[in-house]
């Protein structure tokens, strides 16, 4: 079987890094760049080398951006009144396309003691300050249902305690159109623990 040169063999390593990205899938992108669309790849490579230049992250939520703060924080049109608390940039976006129009705040991670990461790690000193600052009046926790986002959640809550804020969790359980017998014993679980009066 025919290998590939050893600069190709490093492109194709180097895209493997990408989420969702494998051996394969790797070597059909780093080929097609490479045979097809070079001019495409030569753009690639610029926007990466200049967003990896320029982009940090937002001086009052966290989030990647290349200005002092992002466009939600620079939006004077958003509710103050409201912070959303998100694991990662991407959990930003998906709920964006809910509608929501107040403020955020990226943890960029969990809390996980095992990996070493802790309070400072996630930025919660800033987060505690940014509400008590802002007078935020609820904080919304949107951290993922794992045993490190509720961990986190949790944290967050404790930490909150003696502030004039509410603080919530978005709701997990059994998502909408799906069936109980095929929805797994965890999710039943939080829905079952979530469970709402309705009269």
């Amino acid at each position: 079987m025919a290998s590939l040169s050893p600069l190709i063999n490093s492109l194709v390593d180097s895209l493997t890094i990408l989420p969702g990205v494998g051996q394969k899938s790797a070597q059909r992108l780093a080929l097609y760049l490479l045979e097809k669309d070079k001019a495409g790849a030569a753009m690639l490579v610029g926007h990466l080398s200049e967003a990896l230049e320029k982009v940090g992250h937002c001086k009052s939520c966290r989030n990647l951006t290349e200005n002092d703060l992002c466009p939600v924080c620079d939006d004077a049109k958003r509710d103050d009144n409201q912070l959303c608390v998100v694991e990662t940039p991407s959990e930003v976006l998906a709920i964006e396309q809910t509608g929501f129009r107040g403020r955020y705040f990226v943890l960029f991670g969990r809390l996980s003691p095992i990996e070493g990461i802790g309070p400072d790690a996630l930025g919660l000193d800033k987060l505690k300050k940014l509400v008590v600052e802002r007078g935020v009046k609820e904080v919304i926790l949107a951290t993922n249902p794992t045993v490190e986002g509720e961990a986190t959640a949790q944290f967050i809550q404790q930490m909150l305690l003696n502030q004039q804020v509410t603080v919530s969790r978005i709701a997990h359980g059994v998502p909408l159109g799906s069936e109980l017998e095929y929805v797994d014993g965890g999710t039943l679980a939080h829905a079952l623990a979530g469970r709402i009066s309705i009269s």
